[in-house]
Order: C-alpha cells, then sequence, then structure tokens
C-alpha cells in the first residue's frame, strides 16, 4: 500500500485540493418545510446570531448561506 493510500492519515495543507476552498460556487439546494424566514446574521460575540420566532423553539431548522 502506497502512503497517499493510507487510511485515516491526516494530509497536509499542500496535499488538498484548495480550488474548491477558493472558489464559492453557488449551488442548488431542495428543501421542503413549513415555514421560512430570512434574515442577516448579526454579530454576538466572536460568532453569529440569528433570531427566529419562538414558536420555532424545539424544532428542527436547515440555515443555508446565501452570499
Amino acid at each position: 500500500m502506497r502512503l497517499s493510500e493510507m487510511p485515516n492519515e491526516k494530509k497536509s495543507i499542500d496535499d488538498r485540493d484548495l480550488s474548491a476552498e477558493i472558489e464559492h460556487e453557488k449551488v442548488k439546494f431542495e428543501v421542503y418545510g413549513q415555514e421560512m424566514v430570512e434574515k442577516v446574521v448579526k454579530l454576538s460575540g466572536n460568532s453569529g446570531r440569528v433570531y427566529l420566532p419562538p414558536d420555532w423553539v424545539g424544532c428542527r431548522v436547515k440555515i443555508v448561506r446565501m452570499d
């Protein structure tokens, strides 16, 4: 077995394909759900935050970055 075929090996940054990280291609997602809101993420400490309606608490949501 060659070194490049070893499972669970950690790759250095030189071994990774950086083109996917550099280019931000748009992809299409198809999602079925009940409601949708569009909001802008606000700064919250070292993170971002989006407030959602209180009746959504306990529900599953999916977040998609638009730009």
